[in-house]
């Protein structure tokens, strides 16, 4: 999700030190690969995951589900390499018992969302491939990468590429199914299945 990289701190943090690490300057933040960088998303980003995190509420809110929807939720995630990181998605649903479970803590998590949606920007290997492994690998039930501006592979967007929204969904095994949704089609989510919402409602927003 991360539109432009400012590299703050260059070096081996755990999870646990980013947490405590103190900022001099208001913003989002990720720790990538021991290093703290500086999230900066464009306005269109924000208009979209915001669309988004208002339409799961006013379903949360309609079915009375027991969700937390939030776009401040802070994953602790785990490379192939076992080195800890420190995710910030743009929008997660998670459980209300376990956000309720200790309200005086940070807003960081160790266990899996229900939900993590992620807003492609220009490094899109990330939301593809890096954090479609860490996910998939903390056992993300449900994880949505919206590529409203089409910049991931023509493997998986098509020749020419066009905007695309992914549910992926854990199967038996453990692996992500990515499941394609474009124009007016509706997006189908086991964790909303009432949900009423299409591609191009979210690329407008």
């Amino acid at each position: 999700m991360i539109q432009t990289i400012d590299t703050l701190i260059q070096n081996s943090l755990s999870f646990e030190q980013f947490l405590n690490y103190e900022f001099s300057d208001e913003g989002r933040y990720e720790l990538i690969n021991g290093n703290i960088v500086r999230i900066l998303a464009t306005r269109q980003h924000d208009n979209i995951a915001e669309f988004i995190a208002d339409t799961f509420k006013a379903e949360v809110k309609r079915r009375n589900l027991n969700y937390r929807v939030s776009g401040r939720v802070m994953i602790r995630t785990v490379t192939p390499e076992g080195k800890e990181q420190g995710r910030f998605p743009d929008v997660s649903v998670v459980d209300r018992t376990l956000w309720d479970a200790n309200l005086s803590a940070y807003t960081a998590f160790t266990d899996p969302p229900q939900i993590a949606i992620e807003v492609v920007s220009s490094n899109w290997e990330d939301d593809y491939i890096d954090k479609l492994d860490e996910y998939q690998r903390l056992g993300i039930p449900e994880y949505w990468i919206v590529d409203y501006q089409a910049v991931g592979s023509r493997s998986l967007l098509g020749h020419p590429k066009i905007p695309t929204i992914f549910v992926c969904l854990l199967d038996q095994s453990g692996q992500y199914q990515l499941h394609p949704y474009r124009g007016d089609e509706p997006i189908e989510s086991p964790t909303f299945p009432e949900l009423s919402i299409t591609a191009n409602q979210i690329f407008e927003a």
